[in-house]
């Protein structure tokens, strides 16, 4: 059923038609830019659950057979994911081998990343989130380097990335957010830590786990709005003067006071 769901929403970026739905845009985007990029015209309907796909190239959505293009490709990075961060953890092989063989051997893990689903995009950001989260703490005896700003910056990549598929990542921005105010107090206790170098730490975090993520999270809404012009089954969820803008509705090009 969700395969069908957000296949069609996929179909509906590559044909530029308005949609609404309850989670934010990112997975749909990609979903329907992986069809794109793999040769999806975006006919098919989705219009129920076991529908032959026939002719229709479908699977560069999945990302299954010779196309190792997206669900299954980010399914398949949770594995070094997980290795890298429980390896920078416990500092410990064996527990990180055992962390990456049970995920290779997870039949629901297998399953999500097969499939047309939001799953396994979700997935991926917020284990990517925990591991650049886990690197940058491992370089707080470097503070400001080239490694800190790249692993403190791509964490706030990933936070954007996991609330831009569902708002269930709220749940890693809540986790990144504790360890975040957990350095914070560290630092402040640091008696060898002039006030300026930490309000440099504080700045460097605001910009880095908040402002960047927020810009990047209203983007992703910018390409929505700037991709989905054409009147669709979204429509009444908006303002008439909304719908103005939108080609082939009723109100197209109609002076409609805001």
């Amino acid at each position: 059923w969700d395969e069908t769901h957000f296949g069609k929403m996929g179909s509906y970026y590559i044909n530029r038609t308005f949609f609404f739905d309850v989670h934010p845009p990112l997975g749909k985007m990609l979903i329907g830019l992986a069809g794109y990029l793999s040769g999806y015209d975006g006919t098919f309907p989705f219009q129920k659950p076991g529908d032959r796909y026939e002719h229709h190239n479908y699977v560069g959505m999945r990302g299954v057979r010779r196309y190792r293009l997206f669900c299954a490709f980010l399914g398949s990075c949770l594995v070094p994911f997980a290795y890298l961060t429980v390896l920078e953890l416990s500092k410990s092989l064996p527990a990180a081998l055992l962390t990456a063989f049970i995920l290779i051997f997870d039949t629901g893990c297998i399953t999500l990343s097969q499939y047309i689903l939001l799953d396994p995009i979700l997935m991926f950001f917020l284990m990517g989130a925990v591991l650049s989260m886990v690197k940058c703490n491992s370089c707080a005896d470097r503070p400001f380097s080239a490694s800190w700003w790249f692993w403190l910056s791509l964490t706030g990549v990933n936070l954007a990335g996991a609330m831009g598929v569902k708002f269930v990542g709220l749940f890693v921005v809540l986790l990144v957010g504790l360890n975040t105010i957990y350095d914070l107090w560290d630092l402040l206790g640091d008696l060898s830590l002039s006030l300026v170098m930490f309000g440099k730490h504080l700045l460097a975090r605001v910009l880095c786990l908040i402002l960047l993520p927020l810009a990047l999270y209203m983007a992703m809404f910018a390409v929505h709005f700037t991709v989905l012009n054409k009147s669709g089954p979204g429509d009444g969820f908006f303002s008439s003067a909304f719908q103005s803008q939108l080609i082939g509705n009723n109100l197209h090009n109609v002076s409609v006071p805001e």
